[in-house]
């Protein structure tokens, strides 16, 4: 073990010339693996009987890309079966009482397709590469155990409620056509990288808020419950994590679901809030508590000791993902990766290296916390001449915990109840 010094003030990799992509092909599991094309969808409301997969310390988000290295032959036998009818089981999370020290399966999850798989068989013994997308949010009705050793889950899929537009009540029909042209023009601002937020926001308010003059609300009430509003200010305030560095928010999805799964993917959250984002069964709703979230964190600390690790303005995105995502090691165990171009605090284990590495360029060294002797996750370090950047920390999600601006410890630790 040797400790690493303290990181000096350092600039922003604002000259990245990494490939984003490479991370999102988990070309360390091998680039032999066949693919699947189409998608199933199931319906919503509907009870379904799923095999469940579940996995500590990984809350799969819809639209998060899952990587599998599976060797129990429950779970190999289990996705064989499941490569025969849709591609589809479901995933949940192990969830802890902090008085009892009980285990739990958390009370939802999400549905994962299989896109990609290998299977392998070595001295006997079958094993599965594989990497999935999670699709559909679940409730847990109940669980059985089969004979095989498989668990099998009787399951509600979770429908995404689409809020009609505030306003809509108030407006007059002979404005119509003025608003569709301006939620047009809004959506071609959004579009547009060269039209700062700040203006758009101005933009959509001026227009899309006069009728408010009409009811007995003033127009900001509204305001609060505008997705393209929601999710303007939530690029702002992800602006400022990520000034300085090349990640292009523009890039980011437009439709406002698909929006709030994204930004609950990327925020290094503990599992109770962001179980607690996956139960909100709607998009203005999660995009109103993750801008509330945004704004308050501001230090992320080590989960056990509170020891700071990383500030926010330390993220950035190696990743065309973003800055955090799945990744498998050789034993199977997944860590979700938040990366910084900067972190405190921690000692580094043994020598770099290039094996399985989730980043190809880059060798890896485990690190740990200074106060706790937790693991943290690793440093990479580029081994290629003219790789930048030539250093990052990838931190695991289960290993931290943000601290939150004005929110109590009560807060934090909430067990949240469902919102369905």
């Amino acid at each position: 073990m040797h400790v690493d010094p303290e990181p000096p003030p350092a600039d922003k990799p604002s000259d990245t010339n990494y490939d984003p992509a490479l991370p999102t092909a988990h070309s360390y599991l091998g680039t032999d693996l066949e693919e699947y094309s189409g998608r199933t969808v199931l319906d919503d409301d509907s009870y379904m009987n799923l095999p469940l997969l579940t996995l500590p310390n990984v809350v799969l988000i819809p639209g998060q890309t899952l990587p599998l290295h599976l060797f129990q032959p429950r779970l190999v036998a289990m996705m064989k079966h499941v490569l025969q009818s849709n591609r589809t089981f479901g995933l949940v999370t192990w969830s802890y009482d902090d008085l009892s020290g009980e285990r739990t399966m958390a009370k939802v999850g999400t549905t994962a397709e299989i896109f990609s798989v290998k299977e392998e068989s070595e001295a006997g013994i079958d094993t599965m590469r594989m990497k999935a997308t999670g699709r559909q949010r679940f409730k847990l009705i109940e669980t059985r155990r089969q004979a095989d050793g498989v668990t099998m889950a009787k399951v509600k899929i979770l429908s995404e409620t689409e809020l009609p537009e505030c306003l809509e009540g108030a407006r007059l029909d002979s404005h119509n056509r003025f608003r569709l042209r301006s939620v047009k023009s809004s959506r071609r601002r959004r579009e547009d990288q060269d039209q700062s937020s700040q203006t758009d926001i101005a933009w959509i308010k001026r227009t899309r808020f006069s009728p408010a003059k009409l009811t007995w609300w003033p127009p900001w009430v509204y305001e609060q419950y505008d997705c393209d509003l929601l999710m303007n200010r939530i690029r702002t305030e992800l602006a400022s994590w990520y000034e300085g560095t090349q990640t292009n928010l523009s890039s980011l999805p437009s439709n406002p679901t698909a929006f709030s799964f994204w930004v609950a993917n990327n925020l290094p959250l503990n599992d109770r809030w962001r179980l607690h984002l996956l139960e909100l069964n709607s998009a203005v709703q999660r995009l109103r508590c993750e801008l509330s979230l945004l704004k308050k964190c501001t230090v992320l600390c080590c989960k056990e000791c509170h020891q700071q690790i990383a500030k926010k303005s330390d993220v950035f995105s190696m990743s065309l993902d973003g800055p955090m995502a799945a990744y498998v090691n050789p034993g199977g165990y997944v860590h979700e990766t938040l990366t910084c171009y900067r972190a405190q605090g921690l000692n580094l284990i043994g020598r770099p290296s290039t094996e399985n590495s989730w980043f190809p360029g880059y060798a890896w060294t485990i690190c740990q916390c200074r106060g706790c002797a937790s693991h943290m996750g690793w440093k990479f370090t580029s081994h290629k001449k003219k790789l930048k950047p030539e250093k990052f920390w990838g931190i695991c999600r289960s290993s931290l915990i943000p601290d939150l601006e004005g929110t109590s410890e009560d807060e934090e630790d909430l067990n949240w109840q469902p919102v369905i």
